[in-house]
Formats: C-alpha cells, sequence, structure tokens
C-alpha cells in the first residue's frame, strides 16, 4: 500500500489494516517515497532470536567477567578510590 503525509491524517484505520494484512506501507512525501512502514510480525520473522546473532555470548569466556556485580562495583569504583 502506499500513502501520503495526507492519508496518513485522515485514513489511518485502513493503514493499519493493511498492516494487520502484513502489507508493508510505502509513505509518499510531494510523491517520492520517504519511508517504509513493516508490520511488527515481518521484523519478528526476519530478526530471528537473539541467541543467533553473532554478538551473543562473545563475552562468555572472559574469566574476571564470571561475576558479572563483582565487575561492575569494580568499574564503578573511583579511579582514586580510598583503600
Amino acid at each position: 500500500m502506499k500513502a501520503s503525509i495526507l492519508d496518513l491524517r485522515r485514513r489511518m484505520g485502513e493503514v493499519l489494516k493493511a498492516l494487520d494484512r502484513n502489507e508493508p506501507v510505502i509513505i509518499l512525501y510531494r510523491g517520492r517515497e520517504k519511508a517504509i512502514l513493516l508490520p511488527k510480525r515481518a521484523l519478528q520473522e526476519e530478526a530471528g532470536s537473539v541467541a543467533d546473532h553473532p554478538a551473543f555470548g562473545m563475552w562468555s569466556k572472559r574469566k574476571d567477567m564470571k561475576d558479572v556485580a563483582a565487575y561492575v562495583r569494580k568499574l564503578r569504583k573511583g579511579r582514586f578510590h580510598a583503600a
């Protein structure tokens, strides 16, 4: 579906119904494409699981981060802390 800025103001119900039908909505401004609204379901299907991301678990083998609370306390401690 294509929708102008005026359509977004006056016919938002139709835009939302198109998104419910899992259709992308192309936003037009002065006749030119400005943006694409994608249904949330389409984004979730593309994204997959967080565990599939290459950065997931990249620090799992670091020994200094086994105790996360202690690591954060150490980070938050001042540079010249009192002993």
